[in-house]
């Protein structure tokens, strides 16, 4: 499995704009094979967001990014004044995983 994180600067007042971006645009992904799960971070302290996305393998994400879906998702990007970057950009491959046991 890898986790795919995206920090992204958020100006202030924009949050609420940004956050619904990505609840409008996080169920294209969904169908998509390889796919495990979206999570958005909000800072409680700064400005940068954290984008995180589980896939099974680095294919699978790979094949996203190369996908017509991520393309439309990706053609109306976030204005300036909301994002004005740089954003960082990371793939990590997850080694070893604690959870509560149910």
């Amino acid at each position: 499995m890898i986790v795919v994180a995206n920090r992204v600067p958020v100006t202030k007042g924009y949050e609420g704009a940004f956050e619904k971006r990505f609840d409008d645009r996080l169920k294209v992904v969904e169908s998509r094979p390889g796919f495990i799960r979206n999570e958005i971070l909000r800072p409680i302290v700064g400005d940068y967001y954290i984008l995180m996305t589980h896939w099974e393998s680095r294919e699978d994400f790979e094949a996203w990014t190369q996908s017509e879906e991520f393309k439309q998702v990706h053609a109306n990007m976030a204005p300036k004044e909301m994002c004005p970057g740089p954003n960082g950009f990371e793939i990590h491959e997850v080694i070893l995983v604690s959870e509560k046991k149910p």
